[in-house]
């Protein structure tokens, strides 16, 4: 065993009595690492568990890409996709790609005898992922679409229907306004599922309802569809589907990922990693800040031990390598207690869900955990790694240390 590390283990293991003021020291040093751990810990499972809670709702209400016409304005009424050089089949056979889905979308208000809403009107066909959208049902059922019916049951979300005062079964109107000048189309409809996704751009607006009422509203032909919506496996595969989509698309027609189709989400998801890297920088400063006080104080401490070890024939190098490893042993500590605590809130919150959010500013009603091994050890060996680093140079100190003043020292 190399001299720094037998001497390193020896001072751990030393149970003798121990200047009060150092106690102190190492005891806030241990703390800040313990609260670095915690705090970053929280900071990144929370922040990654709201990304990927708001990338997952955007996907499982409307696939994680989208294929659309070129024709397509501002207006939400569909334009005609073209679907004569489109590849679906081939889409479908992409790595990653889970299925596929047609819509149709139109404006509209529903109009009841004391309120009105706005909303766009979401036709889906008989290939609708039920499975994915499932998760948002608070009452009733998705209702089953069939190419050879026209079904007059709609999806309606909590807070359209808290809007207009309805509730599952009722029945509602919905005003839909034609090309022509002037002329309205009335269709009646009947509640038989509300849904909630917390996204508040598609529970304001968005009812689903059967494609075909889509085509008769816009004058579209039996065949003829607004747009594609891919679903995927993995959320983490978009990027990569993403790309390879675009050779089967045509010329007429454009690929959108999920989250361009609503940037106001996209600018805040984005916000997440600044305030990641914010947070994790402030603590990685106070960690570091207090573990040199810390080495500090060692090094006064046992100015006399630096001064008998150089006596014997250790090298200043030596010395620094005892001072700085027997600083990072005293980290272990609180490594293993902010590791602790940390993992213990998050679990905790991940299982009963018990701090809440207001879906109405952060999309999201619980905090959402995400628990990435990979982000959980390497916080702590970061902060063991960058701590190590702002060692190197306060344990410079050692080497203006004179042996025969440090042995009288006291």
């Amino acid at each position: 065993m190399k001299f720094p590390i037998y001497f390193v283990l020896k001072i751990a293991s030393f149970k003798g009595k121990k200047n009060s003021l150092s106690q102190i020291i190492v005891f806030i040093g241990r703390m800040s690492v313990a609260l670095g751990i915690t705090i970053s810990l929280i900071t990144v499972a929370t922040g990654l568990g709201s990304k990927n809670a708001i990338k997952n709702s955007l996907g499982d209400f409307g696939g994680e890409i989208v294929i659309k016409s070129f024709r397509s304005n501002s207006s939400y009424d569909s334009s005609v996709l073209d679907t004569s050089s489109l590849g679906v089949k081939k889409i479908k056979e992409i790595p990653g790609v889970a299925c596929v889905q047609k819509f149709i979308t139109s404006n509209g208000i529903i109009r009841t005898e004391d309120s009105f809403s706005g909303i766009i009107f979401k036709g889906i066909s008989e290939d609708f992922n039920r499975k994915r959208f499932s998760r948002f049902i608070l009452e009733g059922e998705i209702p089953r679409f069939s190419e050879n019916t026209l079904s007059n049951d709609i999806l309606l979300s909590k807070k359209i229907a808290t809007a207009i005062n309805k509730k599952l079964n009722d029945s509602v109107v919905v005003l839909f306004s034609k090309e022509e000048k002037g002329k309205v189309l009335y269709r009646k409809f009947k509640i038989s599922g509300i849904y909630k996704t917390d996204i508040k751009m598609i529970d304001d607006l968005y009812v689903l309802g059967d494609i075909k009422h889509a085509r008769k509203i816009l004058g579209l032909k039996n065949h003829e569809i607004g747009g594609i919506e891919i679903y995927l496996d993995e959320i983490g595969k978009v990027d990569t589907v993403y790309l390879k989509v675009q050779d089967y698309i045509g010329y007429k027609n454009y690929a959108q990922k999920i989250s361009d189709l609503f940037p106001q989400i996209l600018d805040w998801i984005e916000i997440f990693d600044t305030n990641i890297t914010l947070i994790i920088g402030i603590m990685l400063l106070v960690v570091v800040i207090n573990i040199v006080m810390v080495l500090l104080i060692l090094i006064i401490e046992r100015t006399h031990s630096i001064g008998v070890l150089k006596t014997l024939g250790a090298t200043n190098k030596e010395i620094r390598k005892i001072f700085i490893g027997y600083t990072l042993v005293i980290m272990i500590p609180g490594l293993v207690i902010g590791n602790m605590v940390g993992l213990g809130l998050l679990i905790f919150q991940k299982f009963f869900g018990i701090i809440k959010l207001d879906p109405e500013n952060y999309y999201v009603s619980v905090v959402p955990v995400d628990l990435d091994p990979f982000f959980i050890v390497l916080i702590s060996f970061g902060m063991l790694f960058f701590s190590a680093l702002a060692l190197v140079l306060p344990s410079c100190l050692i080497s203006k240390i004179s042996p025969i003043k440090a042995i009288k020292y006291d």
